[in-house]
């Protein structure tokens, strides 16, 4: 289908429907998402006139951003997690263009070119948008898949920084992209999450386990057990958080990311100290008992901290409240599910203690918004940090009766648009059109 004929059917409304099931029914969301995708196309086609005028088949890709419930930080110790797909996506518009290049333009961003000759990780690219494209690209050819040169408009309502995994929501748009237009849509979702991770930790450079991208590709509300990373065992499941009379609300703190991908790594490197003293190379292949039984010996053992044993224990208590979480959510239980909620986030405070950087200890733009959160929700909801932690985000379950006053209070200290009111998204990385 040509871009005008895309153009034609959203005009028509033809793509109201999958636009509901992503975004949300209500009117005024399916009118944005309209207009959204009309300006992508429009873009895309200044941007890349050749190949708009060419008469190649135009394709809709969506990536979602995602939002973790539970399991801070314990993916990476092959752990399990609980995590939802979010209503903010990157969107993609793309055309083949007969070269051997990848040619991507990201809004508000210079155009990105990749040769698909050379998906070597480059060590000038690490950290950038091209590293992904060329890592992810990578994990196709080096399975046998011709990919063909495309170019791609990309647009992205994922907050950058924001712990809604705004790098992932990418990995994984790139995946799709590749997948099915060079493979048939033969990969499917969990091995597109692993292309995706291994392009962010070997190409772009950081650190990270398989959550975001599994969560991202997957879609809904996710539980993975990384118990075998290779092949993840992952539990679906359906809540309304809408009809329990809640909302999911994250709040960006505006704290400042500057250089904290070391305090990311430091957080898996502690970790397997520990695992080490036991002969393991993750903490999920360490027996709990064993670990309280043996801390005095793991304190006196050079290389390993007391953070790192704060830590690690962190994630066996994170790691048990995971299948709690789910169950609760099974059972639609909320009071069961705020307080597993609180629970995991005082963990994350106390023991993981990723509320702000050791580097900057006097900016805790995270600690006062949950202070704040706190303030509002009494006992009624539940709070914690989201994400990575460090900087940005917290996350808040929120009563419907308390929404106007909590995102009053919390856009009072944090700025008008510091809120955002998200949606449990159904479906994960997919060709729109």
């Amino acid at each position: 289908m040509m871009i005008e004929d895309v153009m034609t059917k959203i005009k028509n409304g033809d793509l109201r429907s999958i636009f509901a099931e992503l975004y949300g029914p209500e009117e005024e969301v399916l009118s944005y998402q309209s207009d959204r995708y009309l300006r992508a196309l429009s873009e895309f086609s200044e941007v890349f006139p050749e190949t708009a005028s060419s008469g190649k088949e135009t394709f809709l890709f969506s990536a979602p951003g995602r939002t973790e419930i539970c399991g801070n930080h314990t993916d990476h110790q092959h752990g399990r997690v609980l995590a939802a797909a979010v209503d903010l996506d990157a969107i993609a518009v793309v055309s083949e263009n007969d070269t051997h290049l990848i040619r991507l333009q990201s809004e508000g961003y210079k155009e990105v070119e990749v040769d698909l000759s050379d998906t070597s990780p480059k060590e000038e690219e690490k950290g950038t948008t091209a590293s992904l494209i060329r890592g992810v690209a990578a994990q196709f050819i080096s399975r046998g898949v011709d990919v063909k040169g495309f170019d791609a408009y990309v647009t992205s309502d994922v907050l950058s920084g924001s712990g809604l995994s705004s790098s992932a929501a990418f990995e994984v748009l790139t995946g799709n992209i590749i997948d099915h237009m060079s493979n048939g849509g033969k990969a499917g979702s969990i091995e597109i999450a692993k292309y995706g991770q291994i392009a962010e930790n070997n190409y772009f450079g950081k650190a990270s386990g398989l959550m975001d991208q599994m969560v991202s590709s997957v879609g809904g509300f996710v539980g993975i057990d990384f118990a075998d990373p290779r092949s993840p065992k992952i539990d679906t499941h359906q809540c309304d958080l809408n009809k329990l009379g809640f909302s999911l609300i994250i709040t960006d703190t505006k704290g400042s990311h500057a250089d904290l991908s070391g305090e990311y790594s430091a957080i898996p490197k502690e970790m397997q100290s520990v695992a080490s003293f036991f002969g393991k190379e993750y903490l999920r292949e360490v027996d709990e008992k064993a670990f309280y039984a043996n801390l005095a010996e793991m304190k006196k053992t050079p290389g390993i901290t007391d953070r790192a044993i704060l830590r690690s224990a962190h994630f066996f208590s994170d790691d048990a409240r995971v299948p709690e979480e789910e169950k609760a959510l099974d059972e639609g239980d909320m009071r069961r599910f705020l307080d597993l909620v609180n629970a995991s986030g005082n963990s994350s405070a106390a023991l993981l203690q990723n509320l702000y950087c050791a580097e900057r200890p006097t900016d805790q733009e995270i600690p006062l918004a949950l202070l704040l959160s706190r303030r509002v929700l009494g006992d009624q909801g539940a709070c914690r940090v989201h994400g990575g932690g460090f900087a940005g985000t917290i996350q808040a379950f929120v009563p419907k009766a308390k929404v106007k006053e909590y995102v009053g209070t919390l856009e009072g200290v944090f700025g008008n648009g510091s809120c955002h009111i998200l949606r449990i998204r159904p479906r994960g990385g997919i060709r729109v059109l």
